[in-house]
């Protein structure tokens, strides 16, 4: 039999032996151990770990990479929406796109094949954003899947206009009408704001991807809208189809009071999306004891049937000065802050930058490593899928839509040298 693909010899899961995957036509054909047939190409993977492509599900590209063109001095929230409107009002499509081919090249090289991205849409940078991630969508569809969200980052009500130009971003081809309500000036405009999101959502019948709730508690009621979002998802008929970037805001509650929201999200069926690396950062920054340093409460969620993911949000910009685009450092990161630890948490937070994530964007049904799914793949230079994340080890091969797209030689020596007290054992 004849495929297109041959992995020889991959470890798909700690417990069971190693296998082969066989690829034809952009799909898994088989998984099967020592399948016979050739290939036109074919990797020993010699007992290697394999893991589903990650998936960033929330990312800026158009803000990437910013962090020595004006840097921030104070590292707060308010002084980085600032910052970066001042840099937006100076955007030149060569440079966005420039910044936006090296996140991209970071991500493919780190074992990503699928981003949904978030670029401004508003009156101060108009649709770069989106005019330069359709190029580049096209540009690396063989190398990953790329959504465009149009997301209004300066507000709705509070900047007149900008509906205008979310509608003409999703004219011109994006793919999420995005929203961003706390940055309006009050509650009511607040709910106006999630209310637009809706609308137009239906007249595209678009998924729906908000940051929401970006506070370190529910002092302002801009920052207390995720009952109200829960509860229009259900009454509008959009299960399944609405996630929630950032969310800090629900960890400040009770669990009395938090209990009911995430029945809530569970029966919408909402993902939120944790974005451990800004969060951490940006959070907690007027305390001067007991600093907090919010995230959504993973845990909490996580095991209310929630779908939780995570992403790297910003790549080196005033809202998040590091980061390259590796989805194993972030969930990594992720680990030790919600404590996830045992053997069943990391593979949970192995899942919510894989599969979970994958659920976020709308991947569906076929994605995952079994036959019919789009082979859509990493294999590891780890030999457990446990190690993942505690050896963020080199993305040895990269498969994307059946086709190697990243090959990574990796090799280090450690010299040993004998010291001056064992050459006098010797002698």
């Amino acid at each position: 039999m004849k495929f297109d693909l041959l992995v020889r010899q991959v470890c798909i899961h700690d417990d069971g032996p190693l296998m082969d995957i066989a690829v034809r036509d952009g799909r898994i054909a088989a998984i099967e151990a020592g399948i016979e047939g050739e290939a036109l190409s074919e990797i020993d993977a010699g007992g290697r770990a394999v893991i589903p492509g990650l998936v960033e599900p929330h990312l800026h590209l158009d803000k990437a990479l910013l962090h020595r063109r004006l840097p921030p001095i104070q590292g707060t929230l308010e002084e980085a929406i600032r910052l970066t409107g001042i840099l937006k009002g100076k955007q030149e499509r060569e440079d966005v796109m420039t910044r936006s081919r090296t996140v991209l090249d970071m991500a493919v090289k780190n074992g990503t094949t699928a981003i949904r991205a978030h670029p401004d849409v508003d009156l101060i940078q108009g649709l770069i954003g989106v005019e330069t991630l359709l190029e580049l969508r096209e540009e690396y569809r063989d190398l990953l899947d790329l959504q465009i969200v149009a997301f209004p980052q300066e507000g709705i009500l509070k900047s007149p206009g900008t509906r205008a130009l979310m509608v003409e971003a999703m004219d011109m081809g994006a793919d999420v009408i995005g929203g961003c309500p706390y940055c309006e000036l009050n509650r009511k405009d607040t709910e106006a704001h999630i209310d637009t999101v809706f609308e137009l959502a239906e007249r595209y019948d678009a998924p729906i991807d908000m940051h929401v709730d970006f506070a370190d508690d529910t002092s302002d009621q801009r920052f207390v809208t995720t009952e109200y979002i829960a509860r229009k998802t259900i009454e509008r008929g959009w299960q399944g189809r609405v996630s929630l970037g950032h969310v800090t805001s629900l960890s400040s509650l009770s669990p009395s009071e938090l209990e009911p929201i995430i029945g809530l999200l569970h029966e919408a069926n909402i993902t939120v999306v944790t974005l451990p690396a800004t969060d951490l950062y940006l959070s907690g920054r007027r305390d001067e004891s007991n600093q907090r340093r919010g995230l959504t409460p993973v845990r909490a969620l996580h095991h209310g049937g929630v779908n939780v993911a995570y992403s790297s949000n910003n790549v080196r910009n005033a809202f998040t000065p590091f980061g390259k685009a590796d989805m194993l450092q972030i969930g990594n990161m992720l680990a030790h802050v919600v404590q996830f630890g045992t053997p069943d948490h990391q593979a949970a937070i192995l899942d919510m930058g894989t599969r979970n994530a994958a659920r976020a964007i709308g991947l569906g049904d076929d994605y995952g490593i079994a036959v019919g799914c789009l082979a859509n793949f990493v294999i590891l230079d780890t030999f457990k899928v446990a190690d993942a994340l505690l050896d963020i080890p080199a993305r040895l091969w990269v498969i994307k839509s059946g086709k190697i797209t990243v090959v990574t030689h990796h090799q280090c020596e450690i010299h040993r040298h004998p010291t001056h007290e064992t050459k006098e054992a010797k002698s």
